[in-house]
């Protein structure tokens, strides 16, 4: 009986501008982060390989979309998942070499445990480029704000800057919501946005979300959301609950500001109050509340329903 021969494994750290790539022969070498060096080295190849990634914002990207096309299998690493791998065998010294290397074992001993990578569709790249761009902006005029208020001289010139970025602001939201169109989301969109506490912003940021995968249920969301808990007990011992902050962080931080939101209005407040009640500190129960309005928005738009807004207790 013949043996299924085995697809060669491929480690790669993805830095900003450079990538360092182990293979399972021994090899290693680094190659510039750039569409022709990476183009040149998928070339070298010669047949299907399986590729093992750390997740980055969007640095993989072109890699992982390249290497897909070319008909190699990808597999996204979660860094804390493969920080926890790295202690877990010893390793003191972190380099790009190394953690290309690291990648490699954790693929070749754990590819059983993994599932292979598919590459999102244009409408959720569009719109996912658009709302870290718009991200990048916010954080940009607060720190703006907060680093050149109190100065008299410069009051005039930064109002004309904030408003400059508030005009560029309104304009990638006018982006957005044509992607939401094209792309046939509007509506879902707009269940979202009904929802008290959330705005136009997290609604398009939940839906984008949404049609990246089939999501078994709510459950799975919010662990692709990264706001599931991890729970480490032992014994009679009960560890700290900490959120797993696996997938986009804009999204939670969108998701966060709308429970801030949330808290204030009638239809919310009993929820956030009964959590601090509970003992809570205020942030673990936004927490709570955020990822309460995560699950409101997956079953509208997967039973495909409109909102309907919540009566407060007491009142009918």
């Amino acid at each position: 009986m013949a043996m299924p021969v085995q697809r060669p494994h491929v480690g790669i750290d993805v830095g900003k501008f450079r990538l360092d790539i182990a293979t399972d022969d021994g090899g290693h070498q680094s190659i510039e982060n750039t569409p022709t060096a990476i183009g040149e080295w998928l070339d070298s190849l010669g047949e299907s390989v399986r590729i093992a990634l750390e997740a980055t914002s969007h640095y993989h990207l072109e890699l992982a979309l390249e290497a897909h096309r070319r008909g190699h299998e990808i597999f996204l690493i979660n860094g804390y998942r493969l920080n926890r791998y790295r202690d877990s065998i010893g390793t003191r010294a972190k380099t790009d070499a190394g953690d290309a290397r690291l990648l490699l074992r954790y693929l070749s001993r754990e590819i059983d445990e993994l599932r292979p990578w598919s590459p999102p569709g244009k409408a959720y790249r569009q719109l996912q480029t658009l709302l870290r761009r718009r991200a990048t902006l916010v954080q940009v005029r607060v720190a703006l704000q907060q680093s050149l208020a109190g100065i008299p001289t410069l009051k005039a010139s930064l109002q004309r800057i904030v408003a400059q970025l508030k005009q560029t602001d309104q304009l990638i939201q006018k982006h957005i919501r044509q992607c939401l169109k094209e792309a046939g989301w509007e509506a879902d969109a707009k269940r979202c946005q009904a929802i008290e506490g959330v705005g136009p912003v997290t609604a398009a940021s939940l839906t984008t979300l949404f049609h990246r995968g089939n999501f078994r249920n709510s459950d799975a969301f919010i662990a692709f959301l990264g706001l599931d808990v991890r729970v480490r007990d032992s014994g009679i011992k009960s560890g700290k609950r900490r959120l797993t902050r696996q997938g986009d962080p804009e999204a939670r931080r969108l998701l966060y500001l709308a429970a801030m939101q949330a808290k204030r209005q009638p239809a919310w407040e009993a929820f956030y109050q009964r959590h601090v009640a509970r003992g809570m500190a205020p942030t673990q129960a936004l927490v709570a509340l955020a990822r309460k309005l995560a699950r409101v928005a997956f079953s509208l738009m997967q039973k495909q329903t409109d909102y309907v807004p919540r009566i407060p207790c007491g009142e009918t």
